[in-house]
């Protein structure tokens, strides 16, 4: 019997997971520094979120595209072509203070994220055992996490310490290692995974499904709120005095989630969405208004704590429920719907709560930040309640 168990942890799955840890670390650190460098330089936190939003928007259009290529492609050629390509984007920003050039470059290695995470995503599900396939998944998803829970606050660090050209050649040094080790991965086109995508499909049914626009709409605002998180936690810091120690607060993400994941992995499997969804708003809210109170570290880490609950409940959960209300043959369509939500959320959060600081200040950014959270649970209530409806009109019926 134990012999028929398909092995998970393969030298290609491992090496696959050292990539995605590695690519990720590498462009959240360039998100978080690229938008403290520039707020720096113009001394404007709106320009600082443009760089942002020019990354999430180029991604969020390059990735239904290179989606419906797959399964005519070679993934580790093209991913090593990817990595070669946010390499030299990395290169040409080095030294460069012009606004109009680096938000240019921004929207180029947009492209690269795009193109890499959804090329990681597939590698990863095609070593993945069908049986094994929801332990994968968590873990490939642990990987993205970390990389981007751990990216700003490595990058707060090195700029409270050195300068954004000596973070620039970190993360050069990261992609090359992810050159490096896709260089190892031996890859085998197998039957296309995205055989369903053909000539009886048109190009807008291949990419969207509205059974899960719900999960998506609501985890693309949470991100926004994410967002804010990553691009003026450290405006926030220095207002509080809190210097580099500002930068524990992604520490503590990377801790939490951790921690909660797997748990809440299985509460949503026994008891639903909403027995996580609710907490999880409430820890979020809890979370943003301590932000916007802190003024010393103790409040700072319980609020990382309480937003961390929340981070580590959300997009696990809302991409699990998404999945679950569409067809089998479009569970991939759902996974990059929630992707591409994400985001989004991340793209619109930027510039909207940097001109928002820029009225109110980053507390009340913070502050304000938090009614999107009541909006996401108001969305969800009213979803809740219109369902729960259905489901008595049609058994009266």
């Amino acid at each position: 019997m134990s012999s028929s168990v398909s092995k998970l942890w393969t030298w290609q799955f491992s090496l696959t997971i050292l990539i995605t840890i590695g690519f990720y670390l590498c462009l959240q650190m360039l998100t978080g520094g690229f938008s403290i460098f520039v707020t720096k330089i113009s001394h404007n936190p709106t320009m600082g979120g443009v760089m942002t939003t020019a990354f999430m928007f180029a991604a969020i259009v390059t990735r239904p595209m290179i989606g419906m290529l797959l399964y005519k492609i070679n993934i580790k050629k093209l991913l090593c072509i990817s990595l070669v390509f946010v390499f030299i984007c990395i290169v040409a920003s080095y030294d460069q203070e012009a606004i109009s050039l680096l938000i240019a470059i921004r929207i180029l290695e947009g492209v690269g994220f795009g193109v890499t995470t959804t090329l990681l995503a597939t590698l990863a599900t095609n070593l993945i055992p069908l049986e094994r396939m929801g332990e994968g998944i968590g873990y490939f998803g642990m990987a993205t996490s970390l990389g981007t829970t751990l990216g700003p606050m490595i990058a707060i660090s090195i700029l409270h310490t050195f300068s954004f050209q000596y973070l620039l050649i970190i993360t050069m040094f990261l992609i090359l290692f992810s050159i490096v080790v896709t260089l190892f991965i031996k890859y085998e086109k197998s039957e296309p995974v995205d055989v369903y995508i053909n000539q009886n499909k048109s190009i807008i049914d291949s990419i969207f499904d509205k059974k899960a626009l719900l999960p998506s709409f609501l985890v693309m605002l949470f991100y926004c709120t994410y967002s804010g998180i990553v691009n003026f936690i450290n405006g926030l810091g220095s207002e509080a005095h809190l210097d580099s120690k500002v930068s524990f607060f992604f520490l503590i993400l990377a801790v939490v989630i951790i921690l909660i994941r797997p748990i809440s992995g299985k509460v949503y499997d026994q008891l639903g969405h909403q027995y996580l969804i609710y907490p999880a708003s409430i820890c979020s809210m809890i979370g943003l208004v301590l932000i916007s109170f802190t003024h010393g570290l103790v409040v700072f880490f319980i609020a990382a704590i309480f937003y961390g609950i929340a981070y580590s409940i959300m997009q696990p959960t809302f991409q699990a429920w998404a999945i679950n209300r569409v067809s089998t043959e479009k569970k991939g369509t759902a996974n990059a719907m929630v992707l591409s939500a994400m985001d989004l959320g991340m793209a619109l959060g930027a510039p909207v709560l940097g001109g928002v600081a820029n009225l109110t200040g980053y507390r009340g950014m913070y502050n304000l930040s938090a009614l999107l959270i009541v909006l996401l649970v108001m969305v969800y209530i009213s979803s809740h309640v219109k369902h729960n409806k259905n489901q008595r009109d049609t058994s009266v019926n």
